[in-house]
């Protein structure tokens, strides 16, 4: 591990030692990432603070032991990651997944994780304020195509804030790989259309026609895609892990060996916790369900091969 680099580091606040970060890539002497035979591309899911800390926003417990296995899996492999990117979830605060989005018959908001089903919005238990006429169909949509409901979350990675940053231990790795390697990282923002939740980092929950991001993003899949391996880290396993995961089964379905690029780091990420739904339950049989079709569910402590 580099000298700078301090495990009780991971999962606390404080301003990215960037510079020493990239002075130590550029004294370790590594090959550049453009001389690599097998081109591998970590790809990490949100590994920001609101979802890593543990007094985020939306803190996901054993989020901070995950993004330690992260870092430290970046550190051992450094000269054989061609490159890394990370997804960054970015929101506003009127989104349809907000309470401000929805009242009562009262006239009050939900409260965070409540689940808004289609039949409670057409009996008018729950009433949308803002774009009606698509938040009806949104709801009823959601069901029949995604086969889930609308949970009402809360306030997590509003743009602007502190919990919308990547966690500084984990960003101070991946600015020590990009000078190491000669590799620079990429980012994706994504979230922003207030009207879809937007679990996928490749594409949004229901399609928004028109907007930027509305659709899948074709462009980033096929860069993931370039690479010869992708392996995945990151938060919440329960949703967005798991839902890019399913993306990227869905739109790699006539091409079965293309799963097989995929390494998902089962220890590097841990799922939502709910009082009434078990969301890692869930989430387990899905990526049962995808291993017996090509994808590889490993560990950080498995040999890169």
């Amino acid at each position: 591990m580099p000298a700078f680099y301090h495990a009780e580091d991971v999962g606390t606040l404080y301003a990215p030692r960037t510079e020493t970060a990239i002075n130590a890539g550029l004294a370790s002497d590594q090959p550049p990432a453009s001389d690599d035979q097998q081109r591998i591309l970590l790809l990490l899911v949100d590994p920001q603070v609101d979802f890593i800390h543990t007094d985020g926003a939306l803190s996901v417990p054993g989020a901070v032991n995950d993004t330690r296995r992260t870092i430290e899996w970046i550190f051992r492999h450094s000269e054989q990651i061609t490159a890394i990117a990370a997804s960054l979830d970015s929101h506003l605060p009127a989104q349809i997944f907000y309470p401000p989005w929805w009242v009562d018959a009262a006239g009050r908001n939900p409260a965070p994780y409540t689940v808004i089903s289609c039949d409670e919005v057409d009996r008018g238990v729950w009433q949308p304020v803002y774009e009606p006429q698509w938040s009806v169909r949104y709801v009823h949509e959601l069901e029949t195509d995604a086969r889930k409901q609308l949970m009402i979350w809360p306030y997590h990675t509003m743009i602007g804030t502190l919990g919308h940053a990547i966690t500084p231990a984990l960003y101070e790795a991946i600015a020590f790989h990009a000078a190491a390697r000669a590799s620079e990282p990429v980012f994706l923002h994504k979230g922003m259309i207030a009207k879809t939740e937007f679990y996928s980092i490749l594409e949004p929950e229901v399609k928004v026609v028109g907007e930027p991001q509305g659709d899948l993003n074709v462009e980033f899949l096929k860069h993931l895609m370039s690479y010869d391996r992708i392996y995945v880290a990151g938060q919440a396993k329960s949703h967005c892990v798991l839902e890019t995961i399913t993306s990227v089964v869905r739109h790699t379905h006539a091409k079965p060996e293309a799963l097989s690029k995929w390494y998902v780091l089962i220890d590097c990420m841990s799922s939502v916790w709910h009082s009434q739904i078990d969301f890692d339950a869930l989430a387990n049989q899905y990526f049962e369900k995808f291993a017996q079709r090509g994808l590889n569910v490993v560990r950080s402590t498995d040999p890169l091969g």
